[in-house]
């Protein structure tokens, strides 16, 4: 008499237990290519920058990839001058184009909240804004750090500062 034993291979299921990088990535990743934006996600949030990127977008049209990083410009991790927020600028860029190597450009704005009342309407056709744009510049591929930072420091050149935002939330340089 022939006995057959089927033994069952053991495995023990492993729980993987997501990283801060991974959860902020997941939380702020916006596109059409919101693969790549997660991708981007989980680059930069392994550092903790000053100021807080707060929306990684990643859209692709018509075989072109564009990326938007929106960032507070508010309740930076410690205080910042106009040169260390375009230092963190310059350092993003270099790790978003390696975590995305088919992008061509990246599309950055800081944003600050705007008072809204309690009764003021916030979302559908006539809502009003609850944020303004304070900063913002794009930047291609094509230009290297030296040359970014050296455009990025001036209005103008496709940069934009707002001079309250400037004066109020940046550091004077010593």
């Amino acid at each position: 008499m022939a006995i057959l034993a089927l033994t069952a291979p053991s495995s023990v299921a492993l729980a993987y237990a997501p990283s801060v990088a991974d959860l902020d990535a997941a939380a702020r990743a916006v596109g059409n290519r919101r693969d790549i934006a997660l991708s981007i996600g989980r680059a930069i949030f392994r550092t903790r920058w000053a100021a807080e990127v707060n929306q990684v977008s990643a859209n692709e049209i018509d075989g072109h990839l564009i990326l938007g990083i929106r960032i507070w410009g508010v309740k930076f991790h410690h205080p910042m001058t106009r040169v260390d927020f375009v230092d963190e600028i310059v350092s993003l860029t270099g790790d978003i184009f390696s975590a995305a190597p088919d992008a061509e450009e990246i599309d950055f704005w800081a944003a600050v909240p705007i008072d809204v009342s309690k009764d003021e309407v916030v979302s559908g056709d006539l809502a009003r804004p609850t944020s303004r744009t304070v900063f913002s510049l794009t930047v291609l591929r094509s230009e290297g750090a030296q040359a970014l930072r050296q455009r990025a420091m001036e209005e103008g050149d496709g940069v934009f500062w707002d001079s309250q935002w400037t004066r109020d939330e940046l550091r004077p340089v010593s």
